[in-house]
């Protein structure tokens, strides 16, 4: 009885039970209720993935209304996958989160803190798989909302101004998202996902289909910070406590970059989005632009969170460049980097959290000669970089490896060289860091520097161990990416 309501758990045992963290009171309390809540939507999405392997999707009607009059949620091999690696990433974050959060958020608002979070949580899931499309404006709205409000939680007097650019922005492309729904809607008379896909007249339809596909384009392009509509992020994940900042850069950006893959692939057709519009030269276009800005922009940074944050610029331009290529392989590595880099990203940021912590600063000249008070910190630093650059055995080698060889396969040299080039960027930026850590005179606050506490290493160390382990065991990640793409382009899983 239980199982048969999983789909339903995953989305329902976060949202009800962030208001109680903040009745509790205690931070404790409320800690532990948090930490509980995350961890038991990790083993739900586990369970749910591995029912999708061996029997197929899940389809649950809430309230037995049958789609498309009732809401459907539907786990599949891409809805299930996503939900799983933000699901374990929440849990895995918020394990690391109380040294952090106890020195960068204020005491008074930590119960509120960990509500948002399990908002936050509740509303990424619920994208990720709810069949129902009206349905996936709410759940990004929840997501949105309690994220603007963890980010204006830092100490900084920039967060809450970072916090509001977010939210004004945000804004704007959820209303573009919403237009389209209504446009969609007045087409085909439905809001459900599947029947829409079935009902709309994509090929010789009327303008309206076009205008639709145009504005929710748009608007999930602000939400997933395609370049040149990003400027929301890099203040967002500066001023942001690092712990919002590490579970925001690995899970919402991709939650979204996963409904424009349902939109493209899923709702209207390639043939609609690539050959009758020129969509796909669009996005080349503005991901190769992306990766190249972004990441020049990257090795002049002075302050370490804002150097990853267009770092994250970047590496969305990559998960597009393989959606653009409109086949199953280049799917398929727009879909494994999703994954991969946000494991890369996550790892990364805590390791910004062990340092802020001991050093007090994020700013580049202040982590000087820490690789000697702080051997293991840097190490993982070390380590995560490797995974951002795309060495072998690292995770970010299996997508870029996926998007070259399918860039060449496809006759796409010019794109397969500019990927090329593109890795040398983020060697620059990285090994800026590495050298200051390593080969710099310590700063004064390197000298006085004690190693980061067990409590935030081990779940960074697991976040860095995962880029390595699912580098070389591909199985998971680069055989689950493939099935939800050839179950999106109809081909046998």
């Amino acid at each position: 009885m239980i199982a048969s309501q999983l789909p339903v758990l995953l989305v329902v045992l976060p949202l009800m039970t962030a208001p109680l963290c903040v009745l509790l009171g205690g931070r404790r309390l409320s800690y532990l209720l948090a930490l509980t809540v995350s961890s038991c939507t990790f083993a739900i999405s586990l369970a749910l993935m591995a029912s999708v392997l061996q029997s197929g999707p899940i389809h649950y009607d809430i309230g037995n209304w049958e789609p498309p009059y009732g809401i459907e949620y539907v786990v599949d091999y891409l809805s299930g996958f996503v939900a799983l690696f933000v699901s374990g990433i929440g849990a895995v974050v918020l394990a690391y989160a109380p040294r952090t959060v106890a020195k960068e958020i204020p005491a008074s608002k930590l119960t509120m803190f960990y509500a948002s979070y399990l908002l936050c949580l509740t509303g990424l899931l619920g994208m990720c798989i709810t069949g129902d499309l009206f349905n996936v404006f709410v759940f990004l709205e929840i997501s949105s909302l309690s994220s603007y409000a963890m980010i204006s939680l830092g100490r900084s007097r920039r967060a809450p101004l970072a916090a509001l650019r977010y939210l004004i922005l945000g804004t704007v492309g959820a209303t573009f998202f919403l237009i389209g729904i209504g446009l969609v809607y007045q087409m085909t008379g439905t809001l459900n996902m599947a029947d829409i896909a079935s009902r709309l007249p994509t090929v010789g339809g009327p303008r309206t289909i076009l205008v639709a596909f145009a504005f929710m384009t748009i608007g999930l392009c602000v939400k997933m910070a395609v370049f040149p509509v990003h400027s929301w992020l890099p203040n967002a994940y500066t001023y942001a406590p690092t712990a919002v900042t590490a579970f925001i850069a690995a899970t919402s950006t991709k939650v979204s970059v996963y409904l424009f893959i349902r939109l493209v692939y899923g709702i209207f057709t390639p043939e609609f989005a690539f050959d009758l519009l020129p969509l796909d030269a669009e996005l080349t276009m503005l991901a190769l632009v992306g990766i190249f800005a972004a990441s020049t922009t990257a090795i002049y940074q002075t302050d370490v969170k804002r150097l990853l944050a267009y770092s994250s610029i970047a590496q969305i331009g990559y998960m597009l460049l393989g959606i653009s290529m409109g086949t199953q392989a280049g799917l398929t590595a727009g879909i494994v980097h999703m994954f991969n880099h946000a494991l890369i990203k996550g790892g990364l940021f805590m390791v910004v959290g062990c340092f802020a912590l001991r050093l007090g600063s994020v700013q580049i000249h202040d982590w000087r000669g820490a690789g000697k008070t702080m051997p293991w910190t840097s190490l993982a630093w070390a380590l995560g970089g490797l995974g951002l650059i795309g060495v072998p055995v690292t995770v970010g080698f299996v997508s870029k490896w996926l998007l070259l060889t399918t860039a060449v396969e496809t006759g796409r040299w010019p794109v397969a060289v500019l990927m090329l080039l593109s890795s040398l960027l983020a060697v620059v930026y990285i090994w800026r860091v590495v050298e200051t850590l390593y080969f710099a005179e310590p700063s004064p606050q390197a000298r006085r520097a004690k190693e980061a506490p067990l409590s935030m290493l081990i779940p960074t160390y697991g976040m860095i161990a995962a880029t390595l382990l699912f580098g070389v065991w591909t199985t998971y990640s680069a055989g689950l990416a493939g099935r939800a793409a050839a179950a999106l382009l109809g081909a046998a899983p």
